[in-house]
């Protein structure tokens, strides 16, 4: 195969937020979702049956959607534990990958099925994931039927409803949404796409930033060892000014590239290229492999890529954002919509929402019991919003659940560890699934166990042990407070005293604050869930919610009365319930179609102060 060149790398800090995976970006890819085929197996009798070479199913489906909602086409919230989808991949679909002699591999990606996936093509197994939040990439080329007109691509997904081992989040085990848990989302639920590589290409990178060293260092890991020696060479800029250019040599599938950003003359000019929510500047990145100096020529890959420089600590009673106090006003967000669920109804949306946040006066964002699409989080990254990145839940305690949730988990994390608005991770909430960890050691063991899990694969952000109460050691003390007295709030978290008192005690949900005795490092004390004052005129006996009113003018009236107590307490930040109406929980700030209850200017001017 003679030498290529890389393709040519467009700039990923302003693409148009379609492509799947923002932070490794190929120029050709094909997107296959639309109408898929489909077949509910309740029977369990599909794998015997053959279907995983099926020439047809009986219904069909709007992909990424999930078959409950409505924007599926199916809208069926029964039980069906078992799905196959099934789709022809066509000639011009594979040739729109860009598959060529120097690019003859063909890549699948899945970006989430919940809960378990299984697939085939032509009839050949594939390969299969666990986790329904989490992505993951097989190799189709073998599978490849040069006579055949269409190639027949076939996923199982199965998703017990009634298995509480799962990480299932707010999607509710009964057969009907209850309290605060909602309609399933089973099966594919992200963008499933295709893209021809080189046989070497590279398949993951994860940026990390050093301010007080002005360094940024790049972990790049490659489908397989080099059968020979190649060069990386990375280049990151900013705008049309380059930052810094490096090529280094190696053998190695996984490889880790150290680059210096120079401190310009004036301090103020390094200022400008921090990332925060005021000033969300990216910086743009290129990242070749090539045969190195002396080699036997070979097919080159290049991928475009983005990074923030930014950090995210706390000491002092502080959250630091860029070694800076920072006080962060944030919302919880379920990340539901009523026609697609927890699938986002469009790429658009997912911008839309960002812009939403931001224009009600939040600079956070706590996504709720989901791992949100990464679509998302390139807005975050490219609009300016701060991220809490929290775990959904499973409900009850066992090693199958903990061994769940330390596989997906770290999936997680190695899939977004470089998005520079993820400032924080949440990997349980409320004590969900460690329901006695207040007694019980074993819980207690997996809560801390999570904690420093989290510190080991990503060192550069805090880390949340149980998000509310019954805390094990902590980077952030975060309390849950739903009393609906301004009165009351304001005096539960006047001073340092009185934040000393709560979480050496009981706190406002009945639970104890803290469980173990480490030494304080000075961690910040956040209200991290309040509020959820429900309003939804004309539906009240239908609505669920932590308090209510009657009116937009006493909404209005009384949220500006706990936000104001809220701001004035003596708190490093908060987090508001919630974002927008979901299903029966009617506690928005939005309805479920995202249109403000009181004008947006007024809720800003509230939230901001």
């Amino acid at each position: 195969m003679s030498a290529s060149a890389a393709p040519s790398l467009v700039r990923a800090s302003v693409q148009d937020g379609t492509y799947p995976r923002p932070q490794l970006v190929r120029a050709d890819w094909v997107d296959l979702c639309g109408t898929w085929q489909l077949a509910t197996d309740d029977a369990d009798e599909g794998l015997a049956a053959g279907w995983s070479d099926a020439q047809s199913f009986d219904r069909t489906v709007v992909v990424p959607f999930p078959p409950e909602s409505p924007a599926s086409g199916v809208a069926d919230t029964g039980f069906h534990p078992v799905l196959w989808y099934r789709r022809d991949l066509s000639a011009d679909d594979l040739d729109s990958t860009g598959r060529s002699a120097d690019r003859p591999t063909v890549l699948l990606h899945l970006g989430a099925v919940d809960h378990r996936a299984d697939v085939w093509l032509n009839g050949t197994y594939l390969g299969g994931h666990v986790g329904g939040s989490t992505p993951f990439t097989l190799d189709v080329t073998r599978a490849i039927d040069p006579a055949r007109d269409v190639q027949n691509l076939v996923v199982r997904a199965f998703d017990d409803p009634a298995d509480v081992e799962q990480h299932r989040g707010k999607q509710d085990w009964q057969r009907d949404a209850h309290s605060i848990w909602y309609d399933r989302t089973s099966g594919i639920w992200q963008p499933v796409w295709l893209e021809a590589v080189p046989e070497l290409h590279v398949t993951h990178l994860t940026w990390t930033t050093d301010l007080q060293a002005g360094s940024v260092t790049l972990d790049v890991e490659l489908n397989r060892r080099p059968a020979a020696p190649v060069d990386l060479r990375v280049e990151i800029d900013h705008e049309t000014s380059v930052l810094a250019s490096v090529t280094v040599q190696t053998s190695e599938p996984r490889s880790t590239v150290q680059m210096s950003i120079p401190r310009q003359r004036n301090g103020q000019d390094y200022e400008t290229l921090l990332w925060s929510p005021e000033q969300p500047t990216l910086l743009d990145a290129r990242v070749q492999v090539v045969p190195a100096a002396g080699q036997a020529p070979a097919t080159a890959d290049g991928v475009s890529s983005y990074l923030g420089l930014r950090s995210a600590s706390t000491g002092g009673g502080h959250f630091l954002l860029n070694d800076r106090p920072y006080y962060v006003r944030s919302v919880l967000n379920q990340g539901f919509w009523p026609q697609s669920h927890l699938a986002a109804p469009s790429a658009d949306a997912l911008r839309a929402e960002v812009q939403l946040i931001k224009d009600l006066g939040f600079n956070a964002n706590r996504v709720h019991q989901k791992i949100e699409d990464p679509r998302f989080l390139f807005w975050a990254d490219r609009l300016g919003l701060l991220v809490w990145e929290e775990a959904p839940s499973a409900y009850t305690f066992s090693g199958t659940a903990v061994r769940r949730m330390l596989t997906e988990w770290s999936e997680a994390i190695h899939r977004d560890a470089s998005h520079p608005c993820i400032v924080t991770w949440v990997p349980i909430n409320e004590s969900w699934g460690v329901q006695h960890v207040a007694h019980d050691e074993q819980m207690k063991h997996y809560t801390q166990a999570l904690w420093h899990l989290t510190h080991a694969l990503d060192g550069t952000r805090p880390v949340v042990s149980n998000d509310g109460w019954e805390l094990t050691d902590s980077d952030v003390w975060s309390v849950h407070d739903y009393d609906a007295s301004p009165e009351a709030l304001s005096e539960r978290y006047r001073d340092p005293a009185a934040l000393t008192t709560l979480l050496e005690g009981v706190g406002p949900a009945g639970r104890r604050m803290r469980l173990t005795g480490e030494a304080d490092r000075g961690q910040p004390v956040m209200l991290t869930e309040f509020g959820g004052i429900t309003f939804a005129a004309g539906a009240e006996d239908s609505t669920w919610g932590y308090s209510r009113v009657g009116t937009a003018d006493d909404l209005d009236a009384h949220l500006s009365a706990v936000v104001g107590a809220v701001r004035g307490a003596h708190l490093a930040g908060f987090c508001y319930t919630q974002l927008a109406d979901t299903m029966q929980e009617a506690n928005g700030l939005v309805d479920e179609h995202r249109q403000p209850k009181i004008p947006a200017e007024r809720i800003r001017q509230i939230i901001s102060g």
